[in-house]
């Protein structure tokens, strides 16, 4: 996707009603939209809120997004295209620009790479601590990055490093009992390990029993 800092709104205007695929992405007479100048929260991603709970900010953003457009005719106007070819444009359902909307409830970032279309948006959202603001929480650009890395590293390091409900930090290796069952968030600090030496220094134990 390129730079668009000054919107170049000449391109192509569909309208009608369209399915949610996320926080910024929508179909719209069957094709693929990426809202322009945001990025919301992964589906599957979680963000930290002022206490330090974790809360589902992926389908938070997915399911609010899905609230401004419920039914109402959507008018899209075509601003780019990114690297997937897929339409990046204005977005609006009954006169709301729902990008903006999304930036100013704290349930995406302005995308400042690509846009400065909300970068007075983010920042009053910032300034009020709502949504992903009320805490250090990690942007979803950088969770994608994350997301793609941490394969290689699962394949090397099998041990999971759990944290429990009681902030009880265990280990469980392969084959274990709880092994299968246990599912590891690095967004709450959880982690991978290579060997049950390096678990044990980092502060985790084995399970009891």
């Amino acid at each position: 996707m390129s730079p668009a800092h000054g919107l170049d709104l000449s391109g192509a205007i569909q309208t009608g009603p369209v399915e949610v695929v996320d926080g910024d992405g929508l179909r719209l007479n069957g094709k693929a939209i990426r809202l322009h100048g945001i990025d919301a929260p992964e589906r599957e991603q979680t963000c930290r809120d002022a206490h330090g709970s974790e809360w589902p900010c992926g389908t938070v953003a997915t399911n609010r997004l899905a609230m401004l457009v419920r039914d109402k005719l959507v008018t899209c106007t075509e601003v780019d295209r990114d690297r997937y070819d897929r339409v990046v444009a204005l977005c609006k359902a009954a006169g709301v620009d729902l990008g903006g909307t999304m930036v100013a409830e704290g349930l995406a970032w302005a995308y400042l790479r690509y846009s400065d279309s909300y970068n007075t948006v983010e920042a009053s959202a910032r300034q009020q601590a709502i949504g992903i603001w009320a805490a250090s929480n990690q942007p979803p650009w950088e969770y994608r990055e994350t997301a793609r890395v941490r394969p290689s590293k699962v394949l090397e390091c099998l041990i999971k490093g759990n944290i429990s409900q009681s902030g009880a930090r265990i280990y469980h290796i392969p084959g274990g009992r709880s092994y299968a069952a246990t599912r590891i968030s690095e967004a709450k600090g959880e982690r991978w390990f290579c060997t049950e030496e390096e678990a044990q220094t980092a502060g985790w134990r084995a399970p009891r029993g």
